[in-house]
């Protein structure tokens, strides 16, 4: 009896499965700073470089490159918290989720952004992960998702005021992450639920 029970129990090794994609890009997102740190934050000019074609490669680096420790521990608890919601549901969403924020969030830093500024850092994905899980639930016509959600807005709600024009900070990386949160609901969950 005692050997069924173990094989209905799942091993350690499932449990943390599932959260392996938000693990690595924060591990890569921490392992950039740790080698950029003996740099004096050199590699940071390899960040987003609005409207300059050199500046391009910074769509795909930014959200691994960030201003300092301090920088990249603000963006880590939401980074995990609402990504682990999200590939909680399935890592391919969550692939799909990422790809689509963070391609929306970078253009959109790119063509906006003000010239000679240099963009780098997570928060694209956060406020992209955020207006998704607080969006999806519309899309997906789901009861479930609105709660969470509904969970999520009240939780980091307070983080929308960060979408607002303010000096030093890379608002359009904001606003378009979360442009790109709510396309990516629109795209993975609005033709499910026609189907339905």
């Amino acid at each position: 009896m005692a050997a069924d029970d173990d094989l209905r129990r799942p091993a350690p090794t499932d449990l943390l499965a599932p959260i392996v994609p938000v693990l690595v890009l924060l591990g890569l997102m921490w392992g950039t700073e740790i080698v950029d740190v003996p740099l004096s934050g050199d590699l940071d000019r390899f960040g987003i470089r609005p409207r300059r074609i050199d500046g391009l490669d910074g769509v795909v680096l930014a959200p691994l490159l960030h201003d300092g420790f301090g920088h990249l521990v603000t963006n880590t608890l939401p980074f995990l918290v609402l990504g682990g919601i999200i590939v909680a549901g399935s890592a391919t969403r969550f692939v799909h989720v990422t790809v689509v924020v963070w391609l929306i969030s970078g253009l959109g830093t790119w063509l906006t952004g003000p010239e000679r500024s240099i963009h780098v850092g997570a928060s694209g994905l956060v406020f992209g992960y955020l207006a998704y899980l607080v969006s999806r639930g519309f899309f997906a016509r789901r009861v479930g998702y609105l709660l969470i959600g509904a969970l999520v807005f009240l939780l980091y709600g307070s983080a929308l005021w960060g979408l607002l024009p303010r000096p030093g900070i890379s608002w359009q990386g904001h606003l378009f992450g979360a442009v790109g949160g709510v396309l990516a609901a629109w795209l993975v969950h609005a033709e499910r639920s026609e189907d339905r």
